[in-house]
């Protein structure tokens, strides 16, 4: 854990417009995505964060992520034809999570959620450090009608995650009926902002998208009337434990240029019969093959908690890879997402072993979740 605070303006990191409210919380922040976000918070820690979200409901500041807005004559189009999964499956009210992966090789550039508008509208959100790339391909390929805008400040996302969390949005009068991975717009106070149905956690949960200059006002008046319902500023350290319980690939670590969604079995967000996207012909030729290395979850049976870059071994044969390890506040153990090699025909429940600064811990082959999940 890292406070950064003091030498924010040095290394140029963007801070969220929320930045004061986070410091006058007692926050611990961090450099993430080239921005200085809170990793956590006095007064309860992680622990008390991630219980928060798994038993009520908890705040977490996430306008570090990106904004891009995709718009003009056939921009539906065009969007569904650069990234994987296939817009064509939902419709104009309904969000969907993609990815963008580089055309030569299928790996992924960013894993990103769409906003589908309409025929003309698409609103993107990547990842913080990868925003510009993303916008960068997209513009490179646009036709003329199509316009290509990087609205990464202009917006700051908050998100609304735990079981009270439709209760808390309800008495701001805020809508919350829609279904899982769907969004409306809405007013809060005269402030315009767009409520969608998603989240990062695996609880129900709602994310706010609200113009930046706003963005102090609805953190305000989610505070105000969240007393009531356990309501729990969360940082990013809780947002990680929370995501790995579910199995959530980090891009960096789960997903990146060198892993492709064959290997991070994310082939469940890919067209597969579209015509055309990034990568199609890359990862049509190692799913028919079949990857080399698939990630599979992880969970110690002895008392260790994994990291990532740790070795995975059976017997004396380094099999894999830990991407991303935690301990787990629900489960009480280590857990982890690992890529484990296919030749080594390692099936759910078989034991390895992962190197912990040079001493073995017995770990077993499982298939994510590690727990289950209520986000719908």
């Amino acid at each position: 854990m890292t406070d950064v605070t003091s030498d924010a303006a040095a290394t140029r990191l963007r801070r969220s417009p929320l930045h004061e409210r986070h410091t006058a919380l007692g926050a611990k922040f961090a450099p993430f995505g080239g921005w200085e976000m809170p990793l956590e918070y006095a007064g309860g820690g992680v622990l008390k964060e991630h219980t928060a979200v798994r038993t009520a409901v908890g705040v977490f500041d996430v306008s570090h992520l990106g904004k891009a807005r995709v718009t003009g004559t056939g921009a539906a189009e065009f969007v569904n034809a650069c990234l994987s999964n296939d817009l064509g499956r939902i419709g104009p009210g309904r969000a969907q999570y993609t990815l963008c992966c580089d055309d030569a090789t299928g790996g992924v550039v960013d894993d990103i959620i769409a906003y589908l508008h309409g025929d003309d509208h698409v609103f993107l959100i990547p990842n913080a450090a990868n925003t510009a790339e993303v916008v960068r391909r997209l513009r490179a390929a646009a036709p003329a009608s199509v316009t290509v805008t990087d609205e990464h400040e202009a917006y700051a996302v908050l998100a609304v995650q735990g079981p009270r969390s439709a209760e808390l949005l309800d008495a701001l009068g805020l809508p919350t009926g829609h279904e899982y991975m769907s969004f409306s717009t809405a007013t809060l106070d005269g402030v315009p902002l767009t409520v969608c149905r998603t989240g990062y956690t695996g609880e129900l949960g709602y994310e706010l998208v609200v113009p930046a200059e706003h963005a102090v006002a609805v953190w305000d008046a989610l505070f105000a009337a969240g007393a009531a319902y356990e309501l729990r500023a969360c940082g990013l350290a809780a947002r990680d434990t929370l995501r790995t319980e579910m199995g959530y690939p980090l891009h960096g670590q789960d997903l990146s240029l060198e892993i492709s969604p064959v290997q991070a079995r994310s082939g469940w967000a890919v067209g597969w019969d579209k015509p055309a996207f990034w990568g199609r012909d890359a990862l049509r030729a190692e799913k028919a093959a079949g990857p080399r290395r698939t990630l599979r979850g992880l969970e110690a049976v002895d008392r260790a908690i994994p990291r990532p870059g740790m070795t995975v071994h059976v017997g004396d044969t380094a099999v894999g890879t830990v991407t991303s390890g935690t301990f787990s506040p629900t489960k009480k153990q280590g857990i982890a997402l690992a890529l484990l090699d296919t030749a080594a025909n390692l099936a759910d429940g078989d034991l390895v072993e992962v190197d912990i600064r040079g001493r073995r811990a017995q770990m077993r082959v499982t298939r994510p979740p590690f727990i289950h999940p209520s986000v719908k």
